[in-house]
């Protein structure tokens, strides 16, 4: 593992145990828009920026391309009804392992598709000094979303890592693919709904339930 010299973390569902909020507000978000949006559909999208998720249920079920007014007032609905959902925590014991990496001397990146600034702001809470807001990339900051690998080429170039010094960890079948597309090696706990050969199909390099698996990955090579 000592080739190894960072680790990019995803954040939805890998860091923080915000999954089952952005599937709930999703769903509700579109269904008072029309759109029938059902749980595995959320968890699929994982990744995306809001509006290419919000633009996909449109050509999917309306033919069409979404309006800029109609992608403000989806995004919108949906960041307040998370809002008012109860904080979300961190997955259980990657506080840990993440404390663990920082201990080994890696430096840890923040690869989201998350534009949204309660989360992020969570990350300081769970993970005390192990984040900082410079080595983030965000869905703000890309123009393509996961599954485009643009996210992650834009953390190696920010970084200034190469792709085999830096392993991602990821928990969604679209970012295991932009990862992947990024040529770096891919970690994926599945954390979600969905089942391993959605994350198998997708090229992930490890596919791991938990957190101690990943650990005992780690510590073990």
């Amino acid at each position: 593992m000592k080739k190894y010299k960072a680790a990019f973390f995803d954040m939805d569902g890998v860091l923080i145990d915000s999954m089952k909020y952005h599937c709930k507000t999703w769903v509700d978000a579109f269904a008072q828009h029309g759109i029938a949006f059902d749980p595995q559909m959320a968890y699929r999208n994982e990744g995306r920026t809001g509006a290419s998720t919000i633009n996909l249920a449109f050509e999917s079920q309306k033919g069409r391309a979404a309006t800029e007014a109609e992608i403000s007032s989806i995004y919108q609905l949906k960041t307040r009804m998370f809002r008012q959902l109860p904080p979300a925590e961190a997955i259980p014991e990657m506080a840990d392992f993440v404390q663990l990496l920082k201990k080994d001397g890696l430096d840890l990146w923040v690869v989201t598709g998350s534009a949204q600034d309660s989360l992020l702001a969570r990350l300081s809470e769970h993970y005390v000094d192990c984040f900082s807001s410079h080595k983030m990339v965000t869905g703000k900051d890309v123009k393509f979303g996961k599954p485009h690998p643009e996210p992650y080429l834009k953390a190696l170039q920010h970084s200034g890592y190469h792709p085999n010094e830096v392993f991602v960890i990821e928990n969604a079948p679209l970012g295991v693919e932009a990862s992947v597309a990024a040529n770096i090696f891919t970690v994926a706990i599945n954390t979600g709904i969905l089942p391993n050969t959605e994350l198998a199909e997708k090229s992930a390099n490890l596919i791991v339930s938990n957190v101690q698996e990943l650990q005992a990955w780690w510590c073990n090579n």
